[in-house]
């Protein structure tokens, strides 16, 4: 005997418990997106900071890199007895901490590195001295160093928080004039990640855009691919010849 099938009917969801499910669902995402973020607490971040700085002969800058309220660096333009009423800018580095940079007989100089230079393990940090202004013994005035008239140069910074090795970047315009020399601070980054390579003028993370430096942003399309995104040198005589390191190293 044949039976005759009945279509089942969908039973229509009131409005009051769409609700409630659409409520449930957005629930569920907002708490996925929190997992993520929680889970992540030591991804890598880039911390920027502008400045307009302006040092002049006397003058010194103490620079605190991650604003914690300790000296990092202190960028110092100051007459030079030796020099014959000269200057001598400098970046010395608190103690467990370095400037990028190459040692010679004559001093210890501070590498001028360009825009896309790496900052990181493989660089050494010997540097303090970026550029002195002198009058040598038969009244010329000369002026050397990496930092001799030199716009958006980047000092390589390696220093220490909580006893960890972060890596930064300072830049600096500097102009000399006879015996004096103006330096201006435009801004400066740090990584937050120990031990973390940073490039020099990178002011975001990888995952950012950041003008071309760094990596480009992943495109995403699917809802859930964007939740998942949340988450030298030598001083002064004129027989040795002037050793310029402006560094470019390209990034990997």
């Amino acid at each position: 005997m044949n039976r005759s099938l009945r279509p089942r009917t969908l039973a229509k969801l009131s409005e009051s418990t769409l609700r409630r499910l659409q409520a449930y669902e957005l629930g569920a995402i907002s708490a996925g997106v929190g997992m993520l973020v929680l889970a992540s607490p030591g991804e890598a971040k880039i911390i920027y900071t502008p400045a307009h700085r302006i040092l002049k002969v006397g003058m010194i800058y103490k620079l605190d890199l991650n604003h914690d309220g300790v000296v990092d660096f202190a960028l110092r333009d100051l007459p030079c007895k030796s020099c014959g009423g000269g200057a001598v800018l400098s970046a010395l580095p608190s103690a467990g901490n370095g400037v990028s940079g190459f040692a010679t007989s004559f001093g210890n100089w501070a590498s001028a590195l360009k825009r896309g230079a790496l900052i990181g393990t493989r660089r050494y940090f010997p540097g303090k001295e970026l550029a002195f202004a002198a009058t040598t013994g038969d009244g010329q005035t000369i002026s050397e160093g990496s930092w001799v008239n030199v716009m958006d140069r980047y000092l390589g910074l390696k220093f220490k928080i909580n006893g960890r090795t972060h890596y930064g970047w300072a830049r600096l315009n500097v102009k000399i004039q006879g015996l004096s020399i103006t330096a201006t601070l435009t801004g400066y980054a740090y990584e937050t990640l120990p031990n973390k390579p940073i490039i020099a003028g990178q002011t975001k993370g990888a995952d950012e855009s950041d003008g071309g430096i760094g990596k480009p942003e992943a495109a995403v399309g699917a809802p859930t691919a964007r939740l998942a995104t949340l988450g030298m040198l030598a001083m002064g005589a004129p027989a040795l010849s002037i050793w310029r390191r402006d560094e470019t190293v390209g990034v990997a």
